[in-house]
């Protein structure tokens, strides 16, 4: 990290191994929360032990493990929750509590700045969150391994374009996963562009073949 004022804290919580992060600006106490769910409680406990604030939620994608927390967040946290536009149609039970965002776009945690990523192909709103050099993947780009497209609202193509771009990235960014399936529980863009065999793949076809046996 290469500002200590960054607050990124990777919590991991329920049955399917999922990861919740806390992520905002040390020095102003405020900080969000990504992909409330499992174990809201604990993961605002383990905010206010750091004295941090939770303002809002991001949401990587409308799956229920990364969102069955939401009425407990919002039950507690007075905020908004973030998502991209595409993902709303799956999350309309919290409607006015929604907030719509498009790729690009950027939210200011006190002095810290999370630009959204839209990467569909595990889910057609799916999206990442980019805060300096550290990179909150949910379900798109694990450690060696990617999100699963055959899942209603999957699709494998969009899935190899999104890679594509997030293999763009600075190769010294750190990797943050949805999930901890991996002996590690980070990784960099580097690490992943020389290990992960979705990202090595030449074309469209050869990814199709590899991820889907097509």
């Amino acid at each position: 990290m290469k500002d200590s004022r960054l607050y990124l804290k990777q919590i991991e919580v329920g049955p399917m191994q999922n990861y919740i992060y806390l992520v905002g600006d040390r020095e102003k106490r405020v900080c969000v929360m990504i992909d409330p769910a499992w174990e809201v409680a604990r993961v605002l406990k383990e905010a206010e032990k750091d004295e941090m604030q939770v303002a809002s939620a991001l949401v990587t994608h409308a799956h229920f493990d990364h969102v069955n927390g939401l009425d407990d967040f919002l039950k507690k946290v007075r905020g908004k929750v973030y998502c991209h536009r595409n993902e709303t149609e799956f999350l309309k039970t919290w409607g006015s509590d929604l907030k719509p965002v498009d790729s690009g776009e950027k939210l200011s945690i006190g002095d810290i700045d999370i630009t959204f990523l839209h990467t569909p192909g595990h889910t057609p709103g799916s999206q990442c969150f980019l805060v300096e050099d550290n990179l909150v993947s949910g379900d798109t780009l694990f450690i060696q391994a990617c999100g699963r497209c055959d899942l209603p609202g999957g699709d494998a193509e969009q899935m190899y374009h999104s890679l594509k771009r997030l293999s763009e990235l600075d190769e010294k960014v750190v990797l943050y996963p949805g999930h901890n399936y991996s002996d590690n529980p980070t990784s960099t863009i580097g690490q992943e562009k020389r290990w992960n065999p979705y990202l090595q793949t030449k074309s469209l076809q050869d990814f199709l073949k590899f991820r889907m046996g097509k």
